[in-house]
């Protein structure tokens, strides 16, 4: 993560509007803050200085959020465009064969499924007289999520210069799944480092909480003066470094 990111990182933290369903990161981000201000500084004023540190990594986790939702739509999205050709070779106009996938993936994944609520809203626009092509690039652009944004560009000029959809769409099935089997083999081949990688990045905290709770007074040369500030702070700041560079690591894009 660069100067860049984490200023983007800061500003989207200022502008942030917490939901019943984010009290669950919030709260560990309060955990943060209480392990950082007790551990490193035994200070309650430590723990009030870090209380700000909540905002960025509410965004942050939102962020991830986000990245999960997208892979899961591309995954349902895959499944939806394979429904349609199939209502393509059956003899369904493009319109008509999106319209069906609805149904078919209501079966698959449920009302609530963020394919099911993607396809609603094609239904809703094609019924309004909006070009599906259209409705397809604003879905592509709305989910960010580049799989359907280059289908959606493909869907748009075949359609325009008269191309085979049938062809075009068996190609786009075959190209997304090749690159979810890549993804898929890159998530079984390094899960068990980002397993180890999430235990080492609680082992600090386990080491020192042990030593203050076994061997009381063993840290207090590190507590309440200026060197040992500067001591922890430089701590700190490395298993911060440290753990920004494991999450870099375990979290590949394809």
């Amino acid at each position: 993560m660069n100067l860049k990111q984490l200023k983007s990182l800061w500003q989207q933290a200022l502008s942030f509007h917490p939901g019943v369903d984010d009290i669950p990161i919030l709260l560990q981000g309060i955990v943060i803050a209480l392990a950082f201000g007790r551990l490193f500084y035994d200070s309650w004023i430590a723990v009030g200085l870090f209380l700000p540190v909540i905002l960025p990594w509410f965004v942050y986790q939102k962020r991830r959020q986000q990245e999960r939702m997208r892979r899961l739509l591309g995954i349902q999205f895959r499944d939806a465009i394979s429904s349609v050709l199939t209502n393509l070779k059956a003899g369904y106009s493009p319109e008509n064969a999106f319209m069906e996938a609805e149904h078919d993936m209501e079966l698959l994944y449920g009302k609530r499924s963020p394919i099911y609520l993607q396809l609603s809203k094609i239904r809703k626009g094609i019924k309004n007289n909006i070009p599906l092509e259209k409705l397809l690039l604003k879905l592509g652009n709305e989910s960010r999520n580049q799989d359907i944004a280059d289908f959606a560009e493909v869907f748009a000029v075949a359609k325009r210069s008269g191309g085979n959809m049938t062809n075009i769409i068996q190609r786009t099935i075959a190209v997304i799944s090749q690159k979810m089997d890549v993804e898929k083999e890159i998530d079984v081949l390094i899960s068990a480092k980002r397993t180890e990688a999430r235990i080492m990045n609680m082992v600090p905290f386990f080491i020192i909480g042990y030593i203050s709770m076994t061997s009381p007074g063993f840290f207090s040369p590190l507590y309440h003066n200026v060197f040992g500030i500067v001591v922890m702070t430089v701590c700190m700041g490395c298993y911060a470094g440290a753990y920004l560079l494991s999450e870099r690591i375990v979290n590949i894009n394809v």
